[in-house]
């Protein structure tokens, strides 16, 4: 499942989608798949300002993904 907050959320247009893995991959590779795939949602500038996480836990791009994995992209978190 790949859930979408905030600004990317209204970017993308979903809520959540569910996306089939074969393989393992990363979360950086799983957004480049999604915006050659629909490149209107502009995923692209996900890659260089939003956050990533899997099961509920905070990642980097490179953090692995598995089939059955919980996906999340969402914007920086700001506070002071």
């Amino acid at each position: 499942t790949l859930l979408y907050f905030a600004w990317v959320r209204e970017r993308v247009g979903v809520q959540q989608e569910e996306v089939a893995l074969d393989a393992p991959t990363t979360v950086g590779a799983l957004v480049e798949q999604l915006a050659a795939r629909e490149p209107k949602t502009c995923l692209w500038i996900v890659l260089e300002t939003a956050a990533g996480g899997v099961n509920q836990d905070f990642v980097g791009w490179d953090a692995a993904v598995n089939p059955g994995d919980e996906v999340a992209i969402f914007p920086p978190v700001t506070g002071g």
